[in-house]
């Protein structure tokens, strides 16, 4: 559907390595017995980290979501407020973005349902910080049985 004249779909893509490392400093932070810096924010078992590439970063207008679940079961997407390098500094709440997108399917139904208010104002947000940043790193929380293998999702922008 985004192949249309002057839309542009850049999907979620999972990023595995970058998921394992913020694991790696959570099992650290347990083997050496210590606690988390004040505010930090440590991978939840069900998180998983996402990122999406900027091909185009100017002139983007957010357009719609395009969130497909293969089971009923809810994500919700949160993305980071700045770059950030886990190998070199921790992810702090204060980082992360306000509104959050929820999504969900219901048992027996087809169509994925959001917040819509919520769902709009996240992803206009996303269109002005792609202007300064070609990537974005987001979190994905899997619940109510829903897995990472189980979603297909990107973002369309008029562009």
């Amino acid at each position: 559907m985004a192949a249309e004249a002057g839309m542009l779909e850049l999907p979620f893509v999972r990023d595995d390595q970058l998921t394992r490392c913020m694991r790696l400093r959570f099992q650290s932070l347990q083997q050496k017995n210590v606690r988390p810096q004040d505010g930090e924010k440590l991978l939840c078992p069900n998180e998983h980290v996402y990122r999406v590439d900027f091909i185009q970063q100017h002139n983007l207008r957010f357009l719609r979501w395009d969130i497909q679940l293969e089971r009923p079961g809810k994500v919700t997407v949160t993305g980071t407020s700045q770059h950030w390098t886990p190998d070199l500094t921790h992810l702090m709440n204060r980082q992360l973005l306000e509104p959050a997108g929820i999504f969900w399917k219901k048992p027996g139904a087809k169509e994925v349902e959001c917040n819509e208010a919520d769902a709009q104002e996240f992803g206009e947000r996303i269109a002005e910080l792609a202007q300064i940043r070609k990537v974005m790193y987001f979190l994905l929380a899997f619940t109510d049985g829903l897995e990472p293998a189980q979603l297909k999702g990107s973002i369309i922008f008029k562009a």
